[in-house]
């Protein structure tokens, strides 16, 4: 490859690192919003995030992409009168934080309930409110058993933030193909597969550290 070439590469790179890294980060926090309210006493709260999680789990990430950077323009065209297009680095973050948030909802509602009920009663007769017994006793207490889970949910989102492409955003896949296309060197998608392949064993790396350093302490 000439330098040009690997300036491509890399800027393909570095955009799916963002798209990663950004998906996960605010998609972790709304995954644990979403697991509460999975797991809250009222009704209505349980039944709108069942439903959330629901559609977002059984539809494809593909499709829902497009319907974030293609569909919602047209609906607040036929709503206000005017289309508003999302630019696609924020269409696409929003679409894989979306998917996101859904999966790891069940990653942390399965991984709360997993704790013995005692301890959360435990909490509540040393004086501690709902809030703070969950925040202080029993997520804590979840960590371990959700690092295998939370890894592998990583390790997909970096390998499906490729779907960007389909609205135009020019992350590591689309870059690849682009650089294939336009020389007609196939061999620009090996190092495409190679650059994820090295991706995915880091996180890999550093979550199974992660879940070793937690299994001494908890």
């Amino acid at each position: 490859m000439n330098i040009n070439q690997i300036k491509m590469f890399a800027s393909g790179t570095l955009t799916t690192l963002e798209l990663t890294l950004v998906s996960m980060f605010i998609g972790t926090m709304l995954g644990l919003v979403l697991a509460l309210g999975r797991i809250s006493k009222i009704k209505a709260i349980n039944r709108i995030v069942w439903t959330y999680v629901w559609f977002f789990r059984g539809t494809p990430l593909l499709l829902q992409i497009m319907i974030v950077y293609y569909g919602v323009p047209l609906i607040l065209k036929d709503i206000f009168g005017r289309a508003t297009a999302l630019p696609m680095f924020i269409a696409g973050c929003l679409a894989l934080i979306l998917n996101t948030g859904a999966y790891l909802a069940e990653i942390f509602r399965a991984g709360i309930e997993s704790i013995d009920k005692g301890q959360m009663e435990a909490a509540k007769a040393l004086g501690m409110s709902y809030r703070q017994a969950m925040f202080k006793v029993i997520i804590p207490q979840t960590i371990k058993r959700l690092i295998p889970p939370y890894s592998n949910e990583f390790t997909m989102i970096l390998k499906d933030s490729s779907l960007v492409s389909v609205i135009g955003l020019t992350e590591l896949a689309r870059q690849a193909n682009q650089l294939a296309n336009g020389t007609g060197n196939w061999v620009f998608l090996f190092y495409a597969a190679g650059v994820y392949l090295f991706l995915t064993t880091i996180s890999t790396v550093i979550f199974n550290k992660l879940e070793k350093r937690y299994s001494v302490y908890l």
